[in-house]
């Protein structure tokens, strides 16, 4: 097995684990363990806030020892946090499970990205990304739909799903550990390496990326709730509207960069976020919509936003490109929170819909419009030759 292909079924294995699971966090607490509603998400919660520390020491351990050591060790403390939830019994060992869930989980974000790259050529490393993401995705969902099945056995498909989940972790770990054997050669720095915080223009693409992702997580975390409570259209529209976005992304994302190779990664983020506006304005729009039109409607808006996440999907290399050889550990970590504090304001702003259906829509046109308009700051600022590309600086020559 080559090391790429290595890398994509381990990947696809952890992705279809974690489907089978994310959706099951809080209602295992629930169902199995038998906690209350609030306590359980209340526990859950605690323990992910707690995990989100974790980035901090896995990018030193990533620019120590290597992206692919640091991704292995994530899936393993994963997997325990898995067989934690089996043995759970009580509010505790749900808290420390879901803690090393979360730490696992934003280790591993934080050191595979810099795994992607060292597994790639040189002049491919965008479509290595929109591969990867695209495999991760269909992966994840097909986990979805196997634990909608499980489900219905009860707390018996619970368990079920959540060993199934241990088992593709360390399915994965083994994967990689067996078939990637990726050399990590420490870089030669002639002069020290700039601190993520002295680093302004880098600081800056950490917030205009949490920007544009709030409106990924907006409709991930809150068409739901839009579809059901807002416009009181049928339930089954929000799934085919994220089923529909998995498969574009499976389906056109590597021909989306292909198709805009000649661009440079800046101007491919700030189409895409200027795409993304003009979807939460046709999503708000959909409140005029007449009730037999909307689910027909709701479907047609996802045109918008998966060419807009298709063509803006450029900012992992980017941060990838743009990180210091010496200390990109310790920067992929850093950009891992933009992710991160995405993730933690998109349940806020869906809760807004209580003051009205248009607020969420203009929290995200704002915060979208805010990194489209950053991102000329970014081109002067950041090194050229990640701003340009792979394909935009073979276009230039």
């Amino acid at each position: 097995m080559g090391g790429r292909l290595a890398l994509l079924v381990a990947l696809g294995i952890d992705n279809f684990g974690s489907g089978l699971f994310l959706p099951l966090s809080v209602l295992y607490g629930i169902q199995v363990v038998g906690l209350p509603v609030e306590l359980a998400g209340s526990v859950v919660t605690a323990g992910k806030l707690v995990g989100i520390a974790a980035p901090l020491l896995a990018g030193r351990l990533v620019d120590r020892f290597g992206p692919r050591q640091v991704v292995i060790a994530a899936q393993v403390v994963q997997a325990a946090g898995v067989a934690v939830y089996l043995v759970a019994g009580d509010a505790a060992l749900v808290f420390v499970a879901s803690a090393l869930l979360a730490a696992g989980q934003q280790a591993f974000y934080s050191s595979v990205f810099a795994l992607i790259a060292d597994t790639t050529r040189h002049n491919a490393k965008d479509t290595s990304f929109a591969l990867v993401g695209a495999v991760r995705g269909v992966c994840f969902g097909l986990g979805g739909l196997v634990v909608a099945g499980l489900t219905t056995f009860g707390s018996v498909g619970y368990q079920v799903a959540v060993a199934a989940d241990g088992v593709t972790f360390l399915a994965a770990a083994a994967v990689l550990a067996a078939f990637l054997p990726v050399p990590h050669i420490r870089p030669e720095v002639d002069s020290p390496p700039v601190s993520v915080l002295r680093n302004r223009p880098y600081l800056v693409l950490i917030v205009v990326v949490a920007c544009g992702a709030l409106v990924l997580d907006l409709f991930l975390d809150g068409i739901a709730v839009y579809v059901t409570e807002v416009l009181h259209g049928p339930a089954w529209v929000a799934g085919a509207m994220i089923t529909t976005l998995t498969v574009s992304g499976f389906v056109l994302g590597t021909v989306v960069v292909r198709w805009t190779r000649t661009w440079w990664r800046t101007k491919a983020m700030r189409v895409g976020y200027g795409i993304s506006v003009v979807w939460a304005a046709a999503s708000l729009a959909a409140v005029f919509v007449p009730a037999s039109w909307l689910p027909a409607y709701l479907l047609a808006t996802m045109v918008l936003l998966s060419a807009g996440t298709l063509i803006g999907n450029r900012a992992n290399a980017l941060s990838e490109a743009a990180a210091p050889r010496a200390t990109r550990g310790r920067y992929l970590a850093a950009f891992q929170y933009a992710f991160t504090s995405a993730g933690i304001a998109a349940p806020g702003v869906v809760a807004l819909f209580a003051f009205g259906p248009w607020l969420p829509w203009l929290v995200a046109a704002t915060a979208a419009t805010i990194a489209a308009a950053a991102i000329p700051y970014l081109e002067r600022n950041l090194p050229q030759d990640a701003v340009r590309g792979d394909y935009g600086r073979i276009a230039s020559t």
